[in-house]
């Protein structure tokens, strides 16, 4: 699986005009965003697998049991693993904004280094 599209680069995307904030301490404001990050994913991926639990069923291709049964092969884990890299990545794009407001707009800091400065704090 082959991409010429950064998804951790791209999740540092910001919209136009400032970002509203509703709290005080800017902690609380920051988990706040990852937070609804994660309910969002959360909730249209759960959308999804719901409707496709029940197509798979429905047209009896494989029970529920079988479905809870399968187990990955090592393309499958790869192509997870990218994904839950991205999906990292977009969880925690305020931090890696707020990292690079902080150091003058450089678009040069890895996420991998946001996510251990956050870790040692």
């Amino acid at each position: 699986m082959s991409s010429t599209i950064d998804p951790i680069s791209q999740a540092g995307t910001r919209a136009k005009g400032k970002r509203p904030y509703f709290f005080k301490d800017a902690d609380v404001e920051r988990l706040l965003g990852i937070v609804m990050a994660v309910a969002m994913e959360n909730a249209v991926t759960r959308q999804r697998l719901d409707a496709l639990e029940r197509l798979v069923e429905q047209k009896g291709l494989l029970t529920r049991a079988e479905l809870e049964q399968f187990a990955p092969d090592r393309d499958a884990e790869a192509e997870r693993t990218l994904w839950m890299k991205e999906y990292i990545a977009r969880v925690l794009r305020i931090v890696q904004q707020e990292t690079e407001a902080i150091q003058g707009g450089a678009m040069d800091v890895p996420m991998e280094e946001v996510m251990d400065a956050l870790r040692n704090d």
